[in-house]
């Protein structure tokens, strides 16, 4: 099973780490405590529409970005957990003799 909150903080820590920032920056830019930050990046807790808007704008990314990176990551980890069909082989059919 993909879980949206831990793609979405794999995504938030790849971007903020892109731009050198530290936790310590980005929760004084977007006012938010370091902890709930960091539980957010490791995938712990959900973040609200309204935090999310907060941590794109401390790190200057836009929300659409963040949110079209995730969805590509989901369709790739839905696409590997999908279920494969294996071909299977049908016996050889002999001829009849005549």
């Amino acid at each position: 099973m993909v879980l949206f909150r831990r793609v979405l903080g794999d995504v938030l820590r790849s971007q903020r780490m892109q731009r050198g920032m530290t936790l310590r920056e980005v929760s004084a830019e977007a006012r938010v405590s370091l902890g709930y930050i960091s539980e957010i990046e490791r995938g712990h807790k959900e973040a609200s529409s309204e935090l999310l808007a907060s941590l794109c704008g401390a790190m200057d990314v836009a929300l659409s970005d963040v949110i079209r990176e995730v969805s590509d990551l989901i369709v790739l980890e839905e696409a590997a957990l999908a279920p494969v069909a294996l071909p299977v082989a049908r016996p050889a059919t002999v001829a009849s003799a005549a």
